[in-house]
């Protein structure tokens, strides 16, 4: 019975060093990195077609201050309003 405290205590020491150890290998994505919607494959065809975006979240941020659900939302409301708002970046706003 002396031997399983032992492993234990081993087992929790060994994993927290290995988190430590590799916590400074995988680093959070870079979503500035990441390349801006392209808007045109969402413009409805006819003015008179309904688009439909898919139920997807994948937040998007607006120049506006407003987040969108997805990209297709955003998109969607830029070609509904004009150039006014543009994308700012992947993820809430904040």
């Amino acid at each position: 019975m002396a031997a399983f405290p032992c492993m234990t205590t081993f087992f929790l020491v060994s994993s927290t060093l290995a988190h430590i150890a590799f916590a400074g290998i995988v680093k959070p994505r870079d979503r500035s990195r990441w390349p801006k919607p392209n808007c045109k494959m969402y413009y409805p065809v006819d003015p008179s077609y309904d688009s439909t975006c898919p139920d997807v979240t994948a937040y998007v941020c607006a120049t506006n201050g407003q987040t969108y659900q997805n990209e297709c939302f955003l998109c969607l409301a830029q070609w509904e309003l004009g150039h006014r708002i543009k994308f700012d970046k992947h993820g809430k706003c904040y």
